[in-house]
């Protein structure tokens, strides 16, 4: 038996996520996976599409370029996996409103790095670089997810603080 003590007659009552939000935010972190696994492949000398001068001169791979490579495909899901926080039953944060401020900022962040991507993928350079049409294609295939990430990131965002609207 239950009995609510003034400690936590503070904690709001417990508003389901929607199945949709839970699965988009396993989504995002899916969707961020194929282009670090790209990346680890880079790093660990799999022929991804650049000859070994474009690796050592524009990537210093071998050299600084694989820890820069690595450590950025790590942080990169990491991030993916923020949202599963803002889904969890698990949980519950003291102050929810914080965390769903951070949540829209993450997502505003996320939006304009999803228009970067885009200008580097379609800039000439960019794709100079590749040493055929096939390494390009895996090249998009591997990163073409990371444009959903924004608006996924967004809906989730929006389920967590509407959610959340209520509490302070």
């Amino acid at each position: 038996m239950y009995v609510m003590t003034t400690a936590d007659a503070h904690l709001p009552a417990f508003i389901p996520v929607p199945v949709w939000a839970r699965r988009a935010a396993h989504a995002i972190a899916l969707c961020a996976l194929p282009s670090g696994l790209w990346r680890i492949a880079m790093a660990s000398g799999v022929y991804v599409g650049y000859s070994e001068q474009v690796l050592r001169d524009v990537f210093d791979i071998p050299g600084w370029g694989i820890a820069y490579v690595v450590c950025l495909s790590v942080l990169a899901e990491a991030a993916a996996l923020f949202p599963l926080l803002l889904v969890s039953d698990r949980w519950r944060p003291l102050r929810p409103r914080a965390l769903a401020r951070l949540a829209w900022t993450a997502s505003g962040v996320l939006v304009l790095v999803a228009l970067w991507q885009l200008v580097v993928a379609f800039t000439v350079e960019s794709r100079t670089y590749m040493s055929s049409d096939a390494a390009l294609a895996l090249w998009w295939i591997a990163f073409a997810p990371l444009f959903a990430i924004p608006a996924l990131m967004t809906a989730v965002t929006w389920s967590y603080a509407k959610r959340h609207r209520t509490y302070r």
